[in-house]
């Protein structure tokens, strides 16, 4: 993909985030996305291309009385969404259609019209790991982070230390479900649910959702919000099964997606100065930073203990406070787009002062997929 081609000219998230009793499911898509149109000053009229997941694409179109050009339901997990920009932008440059809106929303906690979830019993998951016990994320990701640990030497103390740093992050973000300072030990205090995974190492379960818009970037100069341009991008699967991960200490798909995207943007690590890491749990950050090339093999949990991610550190990462403080409805990726968006804005309520690159990195299912985005808030 040219780069900075296509930008981020609509960004919003539902009115309300945390608890919504007195909302649906699809009702939360249109709420973000009649946000994310209002502040690109546009009309739903206006949009001809649409992706979702969660909700089909037909319904979120239907019900916002939009009848697209083109159409995306690519559905892998947290991460669909870095999915859906990459593929958008892709059609916008092939001239496919010119406005995309991409919506997500979850009534993750008050499971209004929410869908249900289950896995059949024919399914791979269904026949291979169900019976043994995997059931739920938590007896998921215990299978790769206990490898992890062992192989590579991290204590508990460090990957505590990862929801620790981003409450810090939380605590300047009006908007964050918590706010209140954290420890270390009250981590480790917390009620266990799947060793090593205390309460407050697992992601939180809320309601709400966001929405992006995007068009080229030549159309983007005189939209009312400063543009954020697509400078790379990345996707990848690798297994629906994590029993079948080709290495527990490392996701593979992390590795393509990442790869993929600093080589379509053309820049080095060093160049990045903000960065978003899907945290459905303590040790995706770990993992992230490994795989992405921020550290090396071994080198994340000490990077962080330093805090090299924390505020004033020189990788502010998960600004918003993360899956772990901010917002947590199911499929995380929207709120790290959204917090990417903002900082490349300049508006970010922990604002990282002169920040011009962004990375938002997405995971799906248990490191079954992943999803990158490299954003800048300088024009080409």
């Amino acid at each position: 993909m040219k780069q900075k081609s296509v930008a981020i000219v609509g960004a919003a998230e539902t009115t309300q985030l945390g608890k919504i009793p007195d909302m649906s499911q699809i009702g939360l898509h249109a709420d973000a996305a009649l946000n994310a149109l209002a502040d690109a000053g546009l009309k739903p009229s206006d949009i001809d291309g649409v992706a979702t997941a969660g909700e089909s694409p037909t319904e979120t179109a239907h019900y916002l009385g939009i009848t697209p050009k083109w159409v995306d339901g690519t559905s892998v997990g947290g991460c669909s969404f870095m999915l859906h920009v990459r593929h958008a932008a892709a059609a916008i440059n092939e001239g496919l259609c010119s406005t995309v809106l991409i919506t997500h929303a979850e009534s993750g906690k008050s499971r209004i019209g929410a869908r249900r979830f289950s896995r059949s019993p024919q399914s791979l998951q269904g026949q291979f790991e169900v019976p043994f016990g995997v059931t739920s994320p938590p007896t998921m990701f215990t299978i790769p982070v206990l490898r992890y640990m062992k192989d590579l030497g991290v204590s508990e103390e460090q990957l505590a230390m990862v929801a620790v740093v981003q409450r810090e992050w939380a605590a300047k973000n009006p908007r964050a479900s918590f706010r209140d300072p954290l420890t270390v030990d009250d981590v480790l205090s917390s009620r266990m649910i799947a060793y090593p995974f205390r309460l407050l190492m697992c992601c939180l379960v809320t309601d709400g959702g966001g929405a992006l818009i995007l068009t080229s970037a030549e159309r983007a100069k005189d939209m009312p919000q400063k543009p954020v341009y697509i400078l790379g991008t990345g996707e990848s699967v690798e297994t629906p099964m994590i029993s079948q991960m080709e290495d527990f200490t490392s996701s593979k798909a992390f590795r393509v997606s990442g790869k993929q995207a600093f080589a379509e943007a053309g820049i080095t690590h060093n160049d990045v100065d903000h960065l978003m890491i899907y945290d459905a749990f303590a040790h995706l950050p770990l993992f992230g930073l490994e795989d992405l090339g921020f550290c090396g093999r071994g080198e994340a949990a000490d990077f962080l203990w330093e805090r090299n991610t924390a505020p004033g550190g020189k990788l502010p990462m998960n600004t918003n406070g993360g899956g772990l403080s901010y917002m947590h409805s199911g499929m995380y990726g929207m709120y790290a787009l959204q917090e990417s968006v903002r900082q490349m804005r300049g508006t970010a309520p922990a604002q990282v002062e002169g920040a011009n690159i962004s990375v938002s990195h997405g995971v799906g299912g248990m490191f079954g997929a992943a999803g990158t985005i490299i954003f800048s808030n300088e024009a080409p």
